[in-house]
């Protein structure tokens, strides 16, 4: 029995298989495919596909356009002649003309535009990665979901092998006049009890392979299987809180969801001065070139061609616009862009509070969960010994069916505490290393 206790408690670090089949999935193979495969990441990707087309585009904003035009009208009465003079007659005129302008001076309206849209990339960069971390943290989640399964499965078919074996012993013992017909029937209720438990932890199991299955976005749950072959990482954490938290005070810069808030108030800052353009003059240069023709029914006109030549221009020309008065449009989102300053500042404070929070409870979380897996793991320990002495006593006539199962339910009960207790101290302590920078697989 202490061999199989031991079995029982050797679970996985979560991190790294020592061998694998092809259709055994890692966890480090089930969490690079979620972020391949997740809705939500996904979406989050053409966010930042989508910042980068703003960023081009607002970079694009400095170079001069460029238009051309062409017109054909038919006018039909009195009308211009070739000779500049309006008689009675249809007329058709020709024109064409290209132009461009190029922005000289916005009063640093197209350089924040740009600054604000770069930062709105970094932004939509840093919550593609928290996207990523949440998706990464449910896989855990569910992945020891499955090997906790898994455990209970396999303490199950233990007990249900050791209740057949009792079965067997005790029917010898009814054959040699040594046991009741009662006590035979005791035992192959126990088998019977026993298999409805298998069947039921199967069950338990396949449906948290299943919610795998639907967390990777896998079509079906056929053939898919983890690899159950995992090393045990149970090491304790410090004694201290500071040792926890001052180095991930270090990282909190770091974490992804700050990370986004330091830089939406980057960008709360500059649109601040962007607002503050619209106090300044607008300078632009633009050029063109164009031609025409020009036709009036019965008067003979130069050709064509001629005429595109000879009434061939070209133009160039800088403009000013200084703003005087605008409703106080400027001042009011000058002020509506501070007013955005200011709550950010807000929510990236709030933010901080809620980090520096979340990695106390992670700890304490992490802390408690060691100190039941180690109460849990003591308790295992007695349980088990306690039922090798009642099983030693059975099986000389020194202790009742009754006091057997008892016993065994006890010992199955601290052994499934145990189990509980390793992987949720397992996964509360992946989620502080996480706190602290360390990758979860």
């Amino acid at each position: 029995m202490k061999k199989i206790l031991l079995t029982l408690v050797a679970l996985a670090s979560v991190c790294h298989a020592n061998a694998q089949t092809n259709s055994a999935w890692t966890l480090r193979q089930c969490v690079e495919y979620a972020i391949e495969h997740n809705i939500t990441v996904k979406q989050r990707e053409n966010s930042v596909k989508a910042s980068e087309v703003e960023l081009s585009t607002a970079r694009n904003s400095r170079l001069p356009d460029l238009h051309a035009s062409a017109n054909q009208s038919f006018n039909f009465g009195r009308g211009l002649t070739s000779m500049n003079t309006y008689t009675n007659r249809n007329t058709q005129s020709t024109g064409f003309d290209m132009g461009t302008s190029v922005p000289l001076y916005t009063g640093g309206q197209i350089s924040g535009t740009i600054a604000v849209s770069r930062i709105n990339l970094e932004v939509a960069m840093a919550d593609l990665e928290r996207a990523r971390e949440d998706i990464s943290l449910q896989v855990v989640s569910t992945y020891l979901q499955v090997l906790y399964q898994r455990e209970l499965l396999n303490v199950a078919k233990e007990q249900l092998n050791l209740s057949k074996e009792q079965l067997r012993r005790i029917e010898v013992l009814y054959n040699n006049g040594k046991a009741s017909s009662a006590d035979v029937a005791e035992a192959r209720a126990a088998v019977a009890n026993d298999e409805l438990s298998v069947t039921q932890q199967n069950n338990a199991h396949q449906l948290a392979l299943l919610d795998l299955v639907q967390l990777l976005e896998i079509n079906s749950p056929e053939g898919f299987d983890i690899d159950y072959d995992i090393i045990a990482d149970t090491s304790l954490l410090p004694d201290s809180l500071t040792a926890i938290t001052m180095p991930s005070l270090l990282l909190t810069e770091q974490r992804p969801a700050l990370r986004a808030e330091v830089l939406k108030l980057q960008g709360a800052q500059r649109s601040v001065r962007t607002a503050k353009s619209g106090y300044y003059p607008n300078i632009s240069l633009s050029a063109g070139l164009g031609s025409s023709y020009y036709k009036t029914s019965g008067f003979q006109a130069e050709s064509f061609g001629k005429q595109l030549d000879n009434n061939f221009n070209r133009y160039v020309g800088v403009s000013l616009s200084v703003p005087v008065f605008n409703r106080f449009s400027t001042r009011n989102s000058v002020r509506q862009a501070r007013l955005q300053v200011e709550n950010q500042q807000l929510t990236l404070e709030n933010t901080r509070n809620s980090l520096y929070k979340e990695m106390q409870q992670a700890y304490y979380n992490a802390l408690a969960a060691q100190r039941q897996y180690c109460a849990s793991s003591t308790a295992a320990d007695a349980a088990q010994e306690a039922f090798r002495l009642v099983q030693h006593k059975y099986e000389n006539g020194k202790a009742t069916q009754t006091e057997y199962e008892e016993s065994r339910t006890r010992m199955l009960k601290a052994v499934a505490d145990l189990l509980q207790a390793k992987y949720t101290y397992i996964f509360r302590s992946k989620i502080l290393n996480f706190y602290q920078g360390e990758p979860l697989c």
